[in-house]
């Protein structure tokens, strides 16, 4: 992992029903990397166990803080945060990266956050109270046992707006972001796949609304049907076939050759990889439209080639 950092579990508590934050300090001394808010870092669990994480402390303090929400479906890296990990232990992350950057202007922001999404929203939320920016915060639970960080979010007033779905029923989202504001607003959400293609149905019908969303999980559509079969080849010239029903990802790990991975859903931009030659067919979440243009980077987790051939930098 370039740019490693090493940290040491400082504190850890329960802030939610299973959601369990850890306080990370530096291991050896040296400060933190500096970061903005949205941004995550790769924790390296176990050697093959990496996982992205949101930082969700306030930039320029000298700790880290993530929440991370158990999932009992999940491929273990949240099992082993809750079960595993305890104060003292030592670990490498990488350094902060950004694909959720706030950005404050002239225009009204709205936050929405869905359950464990609150983790990059909370950062968002006290710089654009910091920098007096016009702001409103729509924090949605399942139950108020699941709501994370009510505590803190309390502390801003009427500019938080909640909802829990055990009081009342589900929510009218339209009606209450319409209500916030967030037909003329810059909207940032992260939460659930539903609550996100909500938001985008609700953008659609406003052209008055930019909306930039985090996710946690992709489209699920990194093989489909009618793709084909191609090569990748690596730096040294080794070729490696990937299947039309495999994705490079799978096809470069059977070949014994490692990509430091986790979400393997094109959401967190840990496998990153730089394209020698060839066209990529982006299907992740992270790739601006200039940057999938440009044909200079795939997340190999999901992306595919549109030829026959595409060589990365491995």
């Amino acid at each position: 992992m370039s740019s490693d950092v090493r940290v040491r579990v400082a504190a850890a508590r329960q802030v939610a029903e299973r959601v369990r934050e850890l306080v990370l300090a530096p291991a050896n001394g040296t400060p933190l990397p500096g970061w903005t808010p949205g941004a995550h870092v790769d924790l390296v669990l176990a050697p093959d166990l990496v996982r992205s994480y949101s930082l969700c402390s306030a930039p320029g303090a000298d700790t880290w803080r993530i929440a991370v929400l158990e999932e009992s479906a999940g491929r273990g890296g949240s099992r082993h945060v809750h079960h595993t990990l305890a104060v003292g232990d030592e670990l490498v992350t990488s350094a902060p990266r950004n694909n959720f950057e706030l950005v404050l202007g002239a225009r009204p922001v709205l936050l929405v956050s869905g359950g464990i999404g609150v983790t990059p929203i909370l950062p968002m939320a006290a710089a654009a109270e910091k920098a007096g920016a016009d702001w409103r915060l729509l924090h949605l639970a399942r139950s108020e046992a699941a709501a994370a960080y009510v505590d803190e979010l309390t502390a801003y007033g009427d500019r938080v707006v909640r909802h829990v779905d055990t009081d009342g029923g589900p929510l009218d989202l339209a009606a209450t972001l319409d209500r916030l504001g967030g037909a003329e607003s810059d909207v940032y959400a992260c939460g659930p796949a539903p609550l996100l293609a909500a938001l985008e149905d609700y953008a659609a019908a406003r052209p008055g609304t930019r909306l930039v969303l985090e996710r946690f999980t992709g489209s699920g559509d990194a093989v489909r049907e009618g793709d084909h079969a191609f090569v990748v080849e690596i730096a040294d010239g080794t070729e490696i076939p990937v299947a039309a029903d495999q994705t490079m990802l799978e096809a470069l790990t059977e070949a014994g050759i490692r990509v430091l991975s986790s979400c393997q859903e094109g959401v967190c931009g840990t496998c990153e990889t730089v394209v020698l030659e060839g066209e990529p067919d982006h299907r992740d979440h992270v790739l601006g439209d200039d940057e999938r243009a440009s044909g200079e980077m795939v997340m190999p987790c999901v992306s595919r080639c549109r030829g026959a051939r595409i060589v990365l930098d491995l």
